[in-house]
């Protein structure tokens, strides 16, 4: 019975994919090589990027005609405002603080520029699908630097007990460096590396549930027949202590592969987001050129090319809903 349930399941996905991916083709694509242009030089004129990245709000600012308005100039906002953009909608970003970017904005001190959220970016190689998206909404001009292969190092402990651990990028050699570390530990390692493979493999799977009526997602959990169809809906509900206990004992081990849950211990982080992390820096670590204030400086003029605007300092209230539900203004 549940073989059938589990074909049928895989039916709608297949059919449901096939679908989309025939509608977007039909329409054509937003991503063109054409609009992508020569890298320009580094702006770092203060005034210049003020007037991109602090533009303030004012009423006569708002443009008119407007077919969408974004909450929030994080990463996220300003990318769905830029793909907006790219299809031809005017779009308004409002942005609360005095400087668009989220955590991709940058302070000042004492002659130091300091970042607050970005350290550093994986999967930029040649081609990968984040490289010709970021490239996409920035028209080719946020560029990045490579880090070195030993891209970080994890102090654990204090005083006479600290213990330094590094972290290594390459698809061989960051599994190699973690055995060169913890040497009675390495049947653990390998299984880690290959946690994290899954991981990333079969991660859209759990994008795919959205896709699926809210019936069958209920019946599938309420049967069990989840973990069925994959481990990483079994990985999705573990903390990282709980499943890095099956692998080892050891605590370093453990601490060292959550770490990018900063400020909190594995036993409240989940395992699957660390998986996907560590995995993430596989293939290389990256630094933007100009520092993480560069994302929000090259996305917001194309918002801009196509009449839209950022503003900052411009709290929203509230959202003025109709009786069916819709945003409206």
């Amino acid at each position: 019975m549940w073989l059938m349930c589990l074909c049928a399941l895989c039916l709608v996905l297949v059919l449901g994919v096939a679908l989309f991916v025939r509608e977007m083709l039909w329409r054509g694509s937003i991503f063109t090589e054409d609009s992508l242009r020569p890298p320009a030089p580094l702006v770092t004129d203060p005034k210049q990027r003020d007037e991109v990245l602090k533009r303030g709000f004012r009423r006569d600012r708002i443009p008119e005609d407007l077919d969408a308005v974004v909450i929030g100039s994080g990463l996220g906002g300003l990318s769905a405002a830029a793909v907006l953009a790219k299809a031809g909608k005017k779009v308004l970003v409002l942005e609360q603080h005095d400087q668009a970017g989220g955590c991709c904005h940058t302070f000042q001190n004492q002659g130091f520029e300091f970042d607050v959220g970005i350290h550093y970016v994986g999967q930029l190689h040649e081609n990968s699908l984040l490289r010709v998206a970021l490239e996409q909404i920035t028209e080719g001009q946020l560029q990045f630097v490579p880090l070195e292969q030993q891209f970080d190092t994890v102090l654990l402990g204090q005083g006479s007990r600290r213990r330094a651990f590094h972290i290594h990028s390459g698809k061989e050699e960051m599994g190699e460096s973690l055995r060169r570390q913890f040497p009675d530990n390495m049947l653990a390692v390998d299984q880690l590396m290959r946690l994290m493979k899954d991981a990333a493999r079969h991660t859209p799977l759990l994008a795919c549930l959205k896709m699926v009526p809210l019936w069958i997602v209920k019946f599938l959990m309420r049967t069990k027949l989840l973990s069925r169809i994959s481990s990483v809906f079994d990985l999705a509900s573990s903390s990282h202590s709980h499943q890095m206990a099956k692998l080892t004992r050891n605590k370093d081990l453990t601490a060292l592969s959550s770490y990018f849950f900063y400020g909190a211990p594995p036993r409240d982080s989940s395992f699957l987001i660390n998986a996907l992390f560590l995995h993430h820096y596989k293939r290389g670590a990256y630094y933007p050129r100009g520092g993480a204030s560069e994302f929000a400086f090259h996305i917001i003029p194309v918002i801009r090319k196509a009449g839209g605007a950022v503003l900052v300092r411009a709290p929203v209230e509230r959202v003025l809903v109709d009786k069916k539900g819709t945003a409206y203004g």
